[in-house]
C-alpha cells in the first residue's frame, strides 16, 4: 500500500505540474490575444466599448459553463473533500477542463481573480482521478486531494513551502502526522515542473538576517493603517454588496447571476479604462511594488487600491472563476507601498517596497485566515528577517482587530456570502 501511495503521490505532482504550466501558459496567451498584446501597453489605445464588452462578454460565457457543470465554481480544498467523499460531487475529467477554460477567461479578461484557487482546485482533481485510477481506499480521498492541492499551489506560485502550508491550513491539518511526507513530495515535484517555465514571486532587495529595529517600530503604526483598509473591504464586500445580492435574491431571484455578471462586466471595464493595473490577478503589481526602484504617485497608489478592492469583491459576486489569494496580496502590497511612501514624505528612515511585502502577506493572511501560509509566503518570496517577523506580528494582532466587527469564514472567502430564502 505504502509503494503505490508514493507512486499516486509522485504521478500526482508531475501531472499537477504540466496542468498548471499550460494553465498559467493559456491564460498568457488569452489575455495577449483579447488585448491585441501587452494589455498595459494596449489598452490605452483600444476602444471604449471593447474595454467593456470584453469582461461582459466573458463573465457571461463562465456562468453558462457554470451552469452546464456546477462543479467548476470556486470550492474550498476542504468543502470538495467532504463533498467528494460523501458523494455529494463527482469529480470528472470533463470538469477539470472547464475549470481550466473558465478562469483562464475570467483572468484573461481582465478580471480582479487570482491563480491560486483554480490551481489548488486543478491539484485536487488530478489527485482524484489518480486515487481512482490505482483504487486507493475511500478513507484516503481527503488525503489525496489535500496532496493535490497542495501540489497546485506549491506550481503556480513557484514555491513549495508555500503549498504545503495552504494544504495543511485548509485540510490536512487533519492527518498531518500521517500523510505529511506525500504533501512534501507532491509539491516538490510540481515545484520542480513549473519552476522551469513559470516566474516566482521574488525580493531582490533582501536583507537577509540583518535586522533592522526602524521597520520593526515603523510596523506598529502600520498595524492599524493596514486593519483599516481590511474594514474596508470586509464593509464593501460583507455589507454593501451583500445587500444589494439579498434585494435582487428577493425581487429577480432568477436573474440575479445575469444581473451580476453585467454589473461585473461593466465593473471590470470601467477599471481597463481608468486603470489598467487595477485589473486582472494581480501578481505583477507584487513583483513590481516589492522591486521598485522609482517611486510611484500616493494619489495613483490608493486610486489602484479602491478600484481593486471594488473589482475584487464585485468579481467574487460575479461568478468569475479563480481564487483571491493573489488579488488579496495585491491589495495588501499596494496598502503597504502606500503607507511606506506616507512614511518616508515624514523622513521616517524606511522604504516602501518593505511594506509592499509586508503588506501583501498580511491583507491574504487575514482575509483568507491562513496566518501560518502568510509567514511561510514571506520567508519563501523575500528571505528577509524585517519581513517574517513584521508578518508573523501584525498578521495575528490585525486577524484579532478585524474579528471584532467582521466575522471571517474561511471557508466562503473567495465566493458570494450565502443567502438566506425567505417565504
Amino acid at each position: 500500500m505504502i509503494g503505490k501511495l508514493i507512486i499516486a503521490t509522485i504521478l500526482t505532482g508531475l501531472v499537477t505540474g504540466a496542468f498548471i504550466t499550460f494553465y498559467e501558459l493559456l491564460i498568457v496567451f488569452l489575455t495577449y490575444f483579447i488585448f491585441m498584446g501587452d494589455p498595459l501597453k494596449t489598452i490605452p489605445t483600444l476602444p471604449v466599448w471593447y474595454l467593456y464588452l470584453v469582461p461582459t462578454l466573458a463573465i457571461f460565457f463562465v456562468n453558462y459553463l457554470s451552469s452546464k457543470d456546477g462543479n467548476i465554481r470556486e470550492y474550498g480544498v476542504s468543502e470538495i473533500a467532504e463533498s467528494v467523499s460523501e458523494n455529494r460531487m463527482v469529480l470528472r475529467i470533463k470538469t477539470l477542463f472547464l475549470k481550466i477554460l473558465a478562469s483562464a477567461l475570467s483572468l484573461s479578461s481582465g478580471f480582479t481573480v487570482g491563480t491560486e484557487g483554480p490551481s489548488a482546485s486543478i491539484g485536487a482533481m488530478i489527485a482524484y482521478q489518480i486515487h481512482r485510477l490505482f483504487k486507493l481506499p475511500k478513507m484516503l480521498i481527503k488525503m489525496m486531494i489535500s496532496v493535490g492541492a497542495s501540489a497546485g499551489v506549491a506550481a503556480i506560485f513557484v514555491s513549495p513551502m508555500t503549498g504545503i502550508s495552504f494544504a495543511v491550513e485548509n485540510i490536512a491539518y487533519q492527518f498531518i502526522k500521517q500523510y505529511i511526507t506525500y504533501l512534501i513530495l507532491a509539491s516538490v515535484i510540481a515545484f520542480a515542473i513549473t519552476a522551469n517555465y513559470l516566474d516566482a514571486i521574488t525580493f531582490v532587495r533582501s536583507a537577509g538576517r540583518v535586522m533592522n529595529n526602524d521597520y520593526i517600530i515603523s510596523n506598529l503604526f502600520f498595524i492599524p493603517f493596514i486593519t483599516a483598509f481590511i474594514y474596508l473591504y470586509l464593509f464593501m464586500k460583507k455589507k454593501v454588496l451583500h445587500f444589494i445580492d439579498i434585494e435582487l435574491f428577493k425581487k429577480f431571484h432568477n436573474y440575479r447571476n445575469h444581473i451580476f455578471a453585467l454589473l461585473g462586466g461593466s465593473v471590470i471595464g470601467t477599471i481597463l479604462m481608468l486603470e489598467p493595473q487595477a485589473a486582472f490577478s494581480g501578481k505583477e503589481i507584487v513583483v513590481m511594488l516589492m522591486n521598485q526602484e522609482n517611486h510611484i504617485s500616493i494619489f495613483v497608489i490608493f486610486t489602484i487600491i479602491f478600484l481593486r478592492i471594488v473589482g475584487t469583491t464585485v468579481a467574487i459576486y460575479s461568478n468569475a472563476v479563480g481564487g483571491v489569494f493573489l488579488p488579496l496580496m495585491s491589495i495588501g502590497a499596494l496598502i503597504g507601498y502606500g503607507f511606506g511612501e506616507i512614511m518616508s514624505f515624514f523622513m521616517f528612515p524606511v522604504e516602501p517596497f518593505y511594506f509592499a511585502a509586508i503588506g501583501a502577506s498580511i491583507f491574504m493572511g487575514v482575509i483568507m485566515k491562513l496566518p501560518l501560509t502568510a509567514v511561510v509566503l514571506s520567508l519563501e518570496t523575500t528571505f528577509d528577517y524585517n519581513i517574517v517577523i513584521a508578518s508573523g506580528i501584525s498578521v495575528v494582532l490585525v486577524e484579532y482587530f478585524s474579528t471584532i466587527f467582521f466575522k471571517i469564514k474561511k471557508n466562503y472567502v473567495n465566493k458570494a456570502d450565502k443567502i438566506e430564502r425567505t417565504s
